[in-house]
């Protein structure tokens, strides 16, 4: 029941408990028990909302920057992901593998904001080595939802 618990919520999490409970053949009862468990645990870390910044008018920069950095003895990567990951502006933190050793994900308002953050903060930790910064300039699908509008069919439709 966990797994399909967390393949509903993954996709939907506002999904209605009760019709969770009916399309898993259990009582809701058990679906908030389970839920509440898994809270507890942190199997479920979070929920979360995907907004289309670009449709409220707000100014909003995402930034993907690849750091390379030089572990901490006894620690390995896990204090310097800390120390990344405690910034406000770092909204995602992740070990990698190649060229690079995280894929830090973060939001400003402008670039510029962006940038110096990067080049003040980012950049001047001791385990740093380099980073190299990319925009996402569009966003088309996030987190399995498509964000991009599709497109109208202009043609027009011809009788035979």
């Amino acid at each position: 029941m966990r797994e399909k618990i967390l393949t509903f919520i993954e996709k939907n999490s506002r999904v209605d408990l009760k019709e969770l409970a009916i399309m898993l053949g259990v009582s809701e009862s058990s679906v908030m028990q389970e839920l509440e468990q898994m809270e507890a645990e942190h199997v479920i870390c979070g929920y979360h909302t995907i907004i289309d910044w670009d449709k409220v008018g707000i100014e909003k920069v995402t930034a993907l920057i690849e750091v390379r950095v030089t572990p901490q003895r006894g620690m390995g990567f896990d204090k310097v992901a800390e120390r990344v990951y405690n910034y406000p502006e770092v909204t995602s933190v992740y070990l990698i593998s190649g060229g690079f050793d995280f894929m830090v994900i973060l939001e400003g308002k402008t670039l510029r904001e962006v940038s110096q953050f990067v080049s003040e903060k980012l950049s001047t930790l001791d385990s740093v080595l380099s980073t190299k910064t990319n925009f996402i300039l569009k966003k088309y699908k996030d987190h399995g939802t498509v964000i991009a509008e599709k497109k109208k069919d202009e043609r027009i439709q011809v009788a035979p």
